[in-house]
């Protein structure tokens, strides 16, 4: 189950933070990596060149989205995601699921797969986990997931019913699979319910997955929910697999569950922020339609190393968001990509260095 063309190689220690390398066949993924979200194959406003510039290493895209518009048997034959979005390094799909169960009024779940209703044009799709496999095979993905079922985390009967669905579907989602060159994440569920969540780690662990997802987590329980999670997978789960914390991107979660054994994480939350005017800042985040930068001669911030803040003020960027202009927009995406960016590998150098615990302590006083 787990072809040469994945390997993890775990490379250092400091308590249980990991750091280490996912070699996939699009290039090596140092870990722990924050990976931008591309949901419809676009990271919004930020073009591949300026990804790679700022040292992204995997980006996100999301089957759901792509399945609906512009539909995966296109994006086959425009030769897959790589080709099709102009970026030559790894790339992650999500199932879907996510989005499929966000849509209450619109879906129906059942043993085999969903039914539901395109938020485009309301036209009626299933997704089965050998549907999910195939589309994620036609977008050509390096890392894959596994078609889940993503449960309230504080239901415990709908948990019960939901972890059996997706063992059910992991199981199914193996079978289905054929490519050798796409890495299949298993996606450990069970809510808040410690036994549940130790019984989903040990059964998708005994499926050798080449990687484990923990889902269902920032979707409603409190912080120490979600670190209590986290204390139960981390020994359960293989440790020579990554493990990928699916939907977390603020720094204080990147310190506190890296701190947890978690490899990967993505999030939606630096480009969102950007699109309303708001700049992610190791004092707080700042308002950049505020009128009191309009005169403001200062970077978004002081000694920052993005194009942004080399190049441009506070006040012009105002005035950018303030004129609807996509500049300002763009500016402010790759300076929060930046920070988000450079932080994580800021962390990924103490970990290695062992001065991750020092450094989490040195950061802790700091408003993000």
């Amino acid at each position: 189950m787990n072809p040469a063309p994945f390997t993890f190689d775990l490379l250092a220690r400091d308590g249980r933070a990991r750091a280490g390398v996912f070699h996939t066949p699009h290039g090596e993924i140092p870990t722990p990596v924050f990976a931008p979200v591309g949901t419809a194959a676009t990271v919004k406003a930020v073009p591949p060149r300026d990804l790679k510039e700022l040292g992204a290493t995997l980006v996100l895209a999301n089957t759901y989205h792509l399945f609906l518009r512009p539909g995966d048997e296109l994006i086959a034959r425009m030769g897959g995601l790589h080709a099709f979005m102009g970026w030559d390094g790894p790339i992650l799909t999500d199932s879907g699921g996510f989005q499929v169960f966000s849509l209450k009024e619109i879906r129906t779940i059942d043993d085999d797969g969903v039914t539901f209703k395109s938020h485009i044009d309301g036209s009626l799709h299933r997704f089965t986990p050998e549907k999910v496999i195939a589309v994620e095979e036609h977008l050509g993905a390096d890392l894959i997931m596994a078609l889940d079922e993503c449960a309230p985390p504080l239901d415990r009967a709908y948990n019960e019913q939901a972890l059996r669905r997706t063992h059910a579907w992991a199981e199914r989602c193996l079978r289905a699979k054929t490519r050798a060159d796409q890495a299949l994440f298993g996606i450990v569920q069970g809510g808040v319910f410690d036994d549940l969540r130790e019984q989903s780690a040990r059964f998708l662990a005994d499926l050798d997955f080449p990687g484990y997802a923990v889902g269902g987590l920032a979707v409603g329980e409190t912080k120490e929910q979600m670190h209590h999670v986290l204390d139960v997978v981390d020994p359960l789960l293989p440790e020579g697999k990554p493990r990928y914390l699916m939907g977390v991107g603020t720094v204080e979660d990147f310190f506190e569950t890296v701190a947890r054994g978690v490899d990967m994480f993505d999030c939606v939350l630096p480009t969102r922020l950007a699109r309303h005017g708001a700049a992610l800042t190791h004092g707080g985040r700042v308002n950049l339609r505020n009128s009191a930068l309009a005169e403001d001669a200062r970077p978004i911030e002081e000694g920052c190393a993005c194009y942004a803040c080399h190049h441009f003020t506070r006040a012009y960027i105002r005035h950018l968001m303030q004129a609807n202009e996509i500049l300002g927009l763009y500016l402010a995406s790759i300076h929060n990509l930046h920070f988000l960016l450079d932080t994580m590998r800021r962390i990924r150098e103490s970990v290695l260095t062992g001065t991750f615990t020092q450094f989490k302590h040195e950061m802790r006083n700091q408003a993000f």
